[in-house]
Formats: structure tokens, sequence, C-alpha cells
């Protein structure tokens, strides 16, 4: 069931009047309600691997008891390296098994040996990289004593698998979930109509924006071949503003359904391409990922405390991490790789964390310098995104020499003005509301209140003239 979906348009509300109108024991009866919900939403992709949410439910759950009961701190840890060994171990099963064996069969190769590895020929389980970070981090908080196990099953596993994010995220943690799902929650009509606003942002950003930027992305790159160096740096952009608005429009919505029940998810996006740094761009891109291994990974590898060497070995070791994290290519390890090299300097000089006020803060433009700044990281971003898309190495590899001939100062063979015209207010909009939440609120509250209503219902109508065939989210695939 996709967020952008009629049958999605028809589950909510209903949900929404349910949980709403519930009367006695009414907190067990919505979280009964919302884990009921949110296990039909995951089946409704594929009823044969609800075994795998339910299993790796299960299996957190009752680690986490035990590990609680424990007054051995050997066995607390024998139980914590069981529950990510397994975890982990289905996941890579899943996920990395095929690409393990056939990057075996090549290496092979290489010394005039032919094998022919055995693949597994299954489609990757919707949200199993979410979910399973989601088990993890909540086995980890228990070994470090950071919160007690939860002896509610209804209340763990709604936690685990709660429908707004349980197939892209965000990545939640229990120390930030798991209280809200376990205290009253009453309606509140302005955090409601917040979460409408909220939800019709991101629907604006992955059917207008994102969807329509894939058309020419898909095409480009799918036919890279065919066009100049112009026309590819085109394509390069299209995908870079795609994957943007694909992802933050993904968690937009998730937020915003979230809120209609009274729970507040982690911030997941803060206009990541008005950057003025890499290091900042991963501060404001994909959050919950990011913090998740800052936390769970690089913290525990020593973080900044070990000298320069330990901060450039335990920085390259989460940026290939989190490369190997979004899929089983090579690709995404040299996307994760070049990140990791972009944001070296920063690492090495101490600058990192040179920029944690929002640009332009106080004024309306930026300053020359941050302009230069916002360009240039939007640009190495680019780049690197070209690895993140391309069908392989070499196919990436190719479009990069192109991009580097002379074609590169030719007219772009695919001029998409009405795109332009979009892509020109989307920026409009989310520079005018950088320091909120989600743009569109500032955007159109600053407005009295008939415009308001305008704008709202204008959005609606550009959603509807886009819609077409229903598209996925991109992280789907992760």
């Amino acid at each position: 069931m996709l967020f952008n979906s009629f049958s999605f348009a028809a589950f909510l509300p209903i949900v929404f009047i349910l949980y709403w109108i519930l009367g006695k024991e009414r907190l067990r009866s919505q979280n009964i309600l919302l884990l009921g919900a949110s296990y039909f939403f995951y089946a409704c992709w594929d009823w044969r691997f609800m075994f795998l949410l339910i299993f790796s439910t299960l299996l957190d759950y009752f680690t986490g008891l035990k590990m609680m009961e424990s007054k051995n701190n050997r066995t607390k840890k024998f139980l914590l390296w069981l529950s990510i060994s397994i975890n982990l171990g289905f996941l890579g099963i899943f996920k990395y098994y095929n690409f393990f064996a056939d990057s075996f069969a090549d290496a092979i190769a290489n010394f005039g040996l032919q094998v022919n590895p055995w693949t597994l020929k299954v489609i990757l389980p919707v949200g199993i990289s979410f979910y399973t970070f989601h088990g993890l981090s909540y086995v980890i908080d228990i070994y470090k004593n950071r919160i007690p196990a939860e002896k509610n099953f209804i209340d763990y596993s709604l936690f685990v698998s709660f429908f707004p994010l349980l197939v892209a995220g965000p990545i939640e943690r229990a120390t930030h979930l798991l209280p809200q799902i376990k205290k009253e929650r009453s309606f509140d009509y302005s955090r409601a109509i917040d979460g409408l606003r909220q939800i019709l942002w991101g629907l604006f950003k992955k059917i207008v924006i994102a969807d329509q930027c894939a058309n020419y992305a898909n095409m480009i790159f799918n036919h890279s071949g065919e066009y100049s160096g112009s026309t590819l740096l085109l394509g390069a952009i299209l995908f870079a503003f795609q994957i943007y608005c694909d992802f933050s429009g993904y968690s937009d919505i998730a937020l915003g359904t979230a809120r209609l029940f009274g729970i507040e998810l982690l911030r997941n996006f803060a206009y990541p391409y008005f950057s003025r740094d890499i290091a900042e761009f991963w501060r404001r891109w994909h959050i919950s990922l990011s913090t998740w291994f800052r936390d769970y990974l690089y913290i525990p590898l020593g973080g900044s405390k070990g000298g320069t060497w330990a901060k450039v070995r335990n920085t390259f070791i989460i940026f290939l991490v989190s490369g190997f994290w979004h899929g089983a290519n090579w690709t995404f390890i040299i996307w994760g790789l070049l990140n990791a090299l972009y944001i070296m300097p920063s690492i090495v000089f101490n600058t990192n964390r040179s920029n944690l006020d929002t640009v332009a803060q106080g004024r309306t433009f930026p300053s020359l310098k941050e302009f230069a700044a916002i360009i240039l990281t939007f640009g190495l971003t680019v780049f690197a995104w070209i690895f993140f898309r391309a069908n392989s190495v070499q196919h990436a590899f190719n479009m990069i020499s192109t991009i580097g001939s002379e074609s590169f100062f030719s007219v772009p063979q695919i001029v998409p003005v009405k795109l332009f015209l979009l892509l020109a207010l989307f920026i409009l909009i989310e520079w005018n509301g950088r320091m909120e939440q989600y743009a569109i609120a500032k955007f159109a509250l600053s407005w009295p209140k008939p415009v308001r209503w305008g704008i709202y219902y204008g959005l609606v109508l550009v959603i509807f003239f886009f819609a077409g065939a229903e598209q996925q989210f991109i992280y789907f695939q992760f």
C-alpha cells in the first residue's frame, strides 16, 4: 500500500476515525488497533514476509526480557550478540547473499577459474533494513542500561511496526517512541491540522517534483550513451531532486500521519541542499540513519577521541557501511567512499561543526560566500549521486567521461521548461521555510486565511493534475 495511492487515502481515514472513537481502556485499544492496522498495511505488500517481521519482533522482545532478568554481564553480552547476529544474518541473506556470491565468482574468474554460484531467487522484503535497525537499537539500549526492557508485547510490537515508518523510516529509537506509545493520547485539533499540512507537502514533493524529475532522470540514465555531457549533467541534477523529494516526501507523509494519531516521529530531513559543506549536509540528510550510525557504530568505535587517524578510520567505516546499507552493489560502496573523502578535510582540520547555524539566518538572501559554498556542496553531492543511481560502476564512469567531454558545452538535448518552473517554486518555498520543520507551514501561515486555504486547495489541484500511475518510493528498495 503506497502513501500516494487511493487505497491509502481510504485506509488512513478509517483507522483515524476508529482510533479516536474508542472508549474504555482507550490506550490499550488504540495500540491494538494501530498494531493490527500496521500488520495489515505491511501484508498488503506481500503477506509471506510477515513471518520475518514477526520473528524479528519476537526475537528482540524476548532477548530484551532475558537481558533485563540476567545479573551476569557475560550472559547479557551473549544475548546481545546473538540478537545482533540473527538480525544481521537475515538481513544479509535477503539483501547481500547474491552480492557476495557474484563478487566471489568474479574474483575467482580473475585467476582463470569459473564457478557458478548458487543464488537466491527472492525479492527483498520491503522495510527489512528499517525494522531490523529498530530492533537492534532497542537491544543495544537495554544492554547499555539506557532503557528497561518493555514487558508489554503489544506496545513493543507497535514500536517496531508502526505503519507510518515501517517500510522506509525514519529509523526510530525506543527511547523516543516507546514512551509515546505507552502514554495516554488525546485528540489535538491543531496538531492534526499540522499533520495534514505535512502530508500535503509530502505528496506535493513526491508526485509533483520527484515523479516528474524521475521521468527525465530515468530516460537520461537508462539511455546515457545517446546524450551529450550537458544532458547527462542535467539528468544527474534531476536525480538529485528526485531522490530528495521522493525520500523526504515519504518522511513528511510519515511524520504527518503519525501526528494525526498524537505521535511525534524523529525528523529525517532539514533542507540538506542548502548545506555549506558535506558535514552539514550529513547533519541534514536522512538524519535518523546518520545519527543511528553515529550512536551505535561511530561512538563505540571510539568516535573522535583517538586522534586524527582514529577519526579518519572511523569516518571511513561509517560511510562505507552507510553505502553498503543502501544496497548490495559496488556503486553504493563508491558513493559512500566519495562522501567519506568529501568530509575528510573537515575531519582532519576539525571544522566539521563550523556550520551549525541555519544558512542566512535572519537574512533573506545568503552572502556570496554562503551561496558559493552551497553550490560547491550541491555539485559534490550531485557527482556522488551519479554512482548511487548508475546501473554499474562502469556505467557511472562512462557518464562522467561524457560529462567531461566537449559535449558538456553543448545545449542540453532535453529542456523540461515546465519542470524547471516547478523546481524554482519548490526551492523558493523551501528557502522561505528553511528554519521550520516543514516549509509549507511558514510559507502558508504568513498569508491571510483565505489566501492560505487557496494555497492548500491549489496544492491539492496540482497534485491531482500531475498524479498518474502510482510510483513506488525510492527507499523501498533499501
